[in-house]
Protein backbone atom coordinates (compact mmCIF):
# COMPACT_ATOMS: atom_id res chain seq x y z
CA UNK A 1 0.00 0.00 0.00
CA UNK A 2 1.09 3.52 -0.69
CA UNK A 3 0.20 6.51 1.44
CA UNK A 4 1.52 8.72 4.19
CA UNK A 5 2.40 7.21 7.55
CA UNK A 6 -0.83 8.62 8.99
CA UNK A 7 -2.98 7.36 6.09
CA UNK A 8 -1.52 3.87 6.42
CA UNK A 9 -2.26 3.90 10.14
CA UNK A 10 -5.88 4.88 9.48
CA UNK A 11 -6.33 2.37 6.66
CA UNK A 12 -4.91 -0.43 8.79
CA UNK A 13 -7.39 0.43 11.54
CA UNK A 14 -10.28 0.51 9.06
CA UNK A 15 -9.56 -3.11 8.16
CA UNK A 16 -10.32 -4.02 11.80
CA UNK A 17 -13.90 -2.68 11.66
CA UNK A 18 -16.10 -5.78 11.31
CA UNK A 19 -18.57 -6.20 8.48
CA UNK A 20 -21.96 -4.84 9.52
CA UNK A 21 -20.49 -2.35 12.02
CA UNK A 22 -19.70 1.34 11.70
CA UNK A 23 -17.47 3.73 13.60
CA UNK A 24 -17.31 7.50 13.57
CA UNK A 25 -14.31 9.45 12.36
CA UNK A 26 -13.79 10.43 16.02
CA UNK A 27 -13.86 6.78 17.15
CA UNK A 28 -11.27 5.92 14.52
CA UNK A 29 -9.11 8.84 15.68
CA UNK A 30 -9.31 7.56 19.26
CA UNK A 31 -8.62 4.03 18.03
CA UNK A 32 -5.36 5.08 16.41
CA UNK A 33 -4.37 6.97 19.56
CA UNK A 34 -4.74 10.39 17.95
CA UNK A 35 -8.01 11.61 19.53
CA UNK A 36 -7.93 15.13 18.11
CA UNK A 37 -7.47 14.04 14.52
CA UNK A 38 -11.03 13.22 13.42
CA UNK A 39 -10.79 15.63 10.49
CA UNK A 40 -7.46 14.13 9.42
CA UNK A 41 -9.05 10.67 9.63
CA UNK A 42 -11.83 11.88 7.33
CA UNK A 43 -9.20 13.18 4.90
CA UNK A 44 -7.34 9.85 5.00
CA UNK A 45 -10.61 8.07 4.23
CA UNK A 46 -11.26 10.46 1.35
CA UNK A 47 -7.86 9.60 -0.11
CA UNK A 48 -8.29 5.84 0.23
CA UNK A 49 -7.56 4.39 -3.24
CA UNK A 50 -8.28 0.86 -2.01
CA UNK A 51 -12.03 1.17 -1.34
CA UNK A 52 -13.98 -1.00 -0.70
CA UNK A 53 -11.17 -3.48 0.09
CA UNK A 54 -10.14 -1.10 2.85
CA UNK A 55 -13.63 -0.39 4.18
CA UNK A 56 -13.79 3.37 4.60
CA UNK A 57 -17.52 2.98 3.90
CA UNK A 58 -17.83 1.77 7.51
CA UNK A 59 -16.88 5.20 8.87
CA UNK A 60 -19.61 7.81 9.40
CA UNK A 61 -19.95 11.24 10.96
CA UNK A 62 -20.65 11.69 14.66
CA UNK A 63 -24.08 13.12 13.87
CA UNK A 64 -25.04 9.88 12.09
CA UNK A 65 -24.70 11.31 8.58
CA UNK A 66 -22.82 9.20 6.07
CA UNK A 67 -20.03 11.66 5.33
CA UNK A 68 -18.26 11.07 2.03
CA UNK A 69 -17.06 8.07 0.08
CA UNK A 70 -13.96 7.96 -2.10
CA UNK A 71 -14.84 4.75 -3.89
CA UNK A 72 -16.48 4.44 -7.26
CA UNK A 73 -20.13 5.49 -7.11
CA UNK A 74 -19.66 7.99 -4.29
CA UNK A 75 -22.15 8.33 -1.47
CA UNK A 76 -24.79 6.19 -3.21
CA UNK A 77 -22.34 3.31 -3.31
CA UNK A 78 -21.46 3.86 0.38
CA UNK A 79 -25.12 3.57 1.28
CA UNK A 80 -25.50 0.46 -0.88
CA UNK A 81 -22.45 -1.19 0.74
CA UNK A 82 -23.69 -0.43 4.25
CA UNK A 83 -27.16 -1.76 3.47
CA UNK A 84 -25.66 -4.93 1.99
CA UNK A 85 -23.89 -5.42 5.33
CA UNK A 86 -27.23 -4.99 7.15
CA UNK A 87 -26.24 -1.68 8.77
CA UNK A 88 -29.36 0.25 9.79
CA UNK A 89 -28.89 3.60 8.07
Amino acid sequence: MRGTKFQLKVWKYLKSIPKGKVKTYKQVAIGIKSPKSARAVANACARNPYAPKIPCHRVIRSDGALGGYSGRGGIKQKLKLLRSEKVAI
